[in-house]
């Protein structure tokens, strides 16, 4: 199991929790909640008495399907909601493609950088990093909202994923990011289908053997309400796949995730301290 946390976040023995803010109006579960920025700031000190480690802000929706934003509105929605919370000692991560955002968010108090894209969407996103020398996360990425879900052809999902990041990692290595900067997210939902998703689930073994810290974000995503789908066929409504998270959450922190991205914290943060004493516990024999 990957034991170490790259620099400038919370160092803890068990798998760590993100909370998610979206100050977005259309994310796809909670879009338009946490708008205001007023509004997204209470919740994200909200997430970290619950329990949160981190509060990932994002400016973009990456649902399915979804436009992409300005450059002027994704900074206007993000930027003073990550000074606030960093302001008030919050570990703030920004959620975006775009290396000017990151550039600001960093400028602002953000402490990572989680890039859905992994650098693919902007090319000079791996240099700001570099010199910001924050945590970055790589994700596994096919193309943007619009167009991913034609691009989940897979014939061995697991090891084209691990592969397709290790491309990834190395590219960013080469401009001149940390390797102890890294963190690898498998990028569920993300040009995967939901059998893909449990497949990546299921290969936790082989992305660690990348050798990096994984993030996993499962929480309300369509495989979960596809699964949980009624007698009719349809699908559970997002907000009604928390229990399904809290499963998914505990299987991937025993599993050896580093961290686990969700939306509905407090009992998320259990499911993970679950997980660490029963990993714990195979310890005593």
């Amino acid at each position: 199991m990957t034991t170490w946390t790259p620099p400038g976040l919370p160092q803890k023995a068990r798998c760590l929790v993100m909370g998610v803010v979206n100050v977005t109006p259309d994310s796809f579960s909670d879009g338009g909640r946490w708008f205001d920025p007023d509004v997204a700031v209470r919740h994200g000190l909200d997430l970290v008495e619950q329990g949160a480690d981190i509060v990932d802000v994002g400016g973009e929706s990456t649902r399915p399907g979804a436009a992409r934003v300005s450059l002027d509105e994704e900074l206007r929605r993000v930027e003073p909601v990550i000074r606030a919370l960093a302001q008030e000692g919050v570990t703030v991560s920004v959620d975006t493609m775009r290396a000017e955002v990151a550039e600001a968010a960093v400028a602002a108090g953000a402490a990572l950088v989680n890039d859905v894209s992994g650098g693919l969407a902007d090319p000079a996103m791996p240099r700001v990093v570099a010199a910001a020398g924050v945590p970055y996360v790589v994700m596994h990425w096919r193309g943007h909202s619009r167009d991913m879900e034609a691009r989940a052809v897979y014939a061995d999902v697991v090891t084209e994923v691990a592969e397709e990041l290790r491309k990834r990692v190395d590219s960013v290595l080469a401009e001149g990011v940390s390797e102890h900067q890294l963190v690898v997210d498998p990028g569920l939902g993300f040009a995967k289908r939901a059998e893909h998703n449990w497949s990546l689930l299921a290969g936790m073994g082989t992305l660690r053997e990348l050798g990096f810290p994984i993030i996993v974000g499962a929480s309300r995503k369509r495989f979960l309400g596809r699964l949980l789908a009624g007698a009719d066929g349809a699908p559970r409504p997002f907000d009604g796949c928390d229990d399904a998270t809290l499963a998914v959450t505990a299987l991937a922190a025993h599993a050896g995730a580093w961290c686990v991205r969700v939306h509905h914290v407090r009992p998320n943060a259990d499911a993970v301290r679950v997980a660490a004493a029963w990993r714990e516990g195979e310890g005593v024999r």
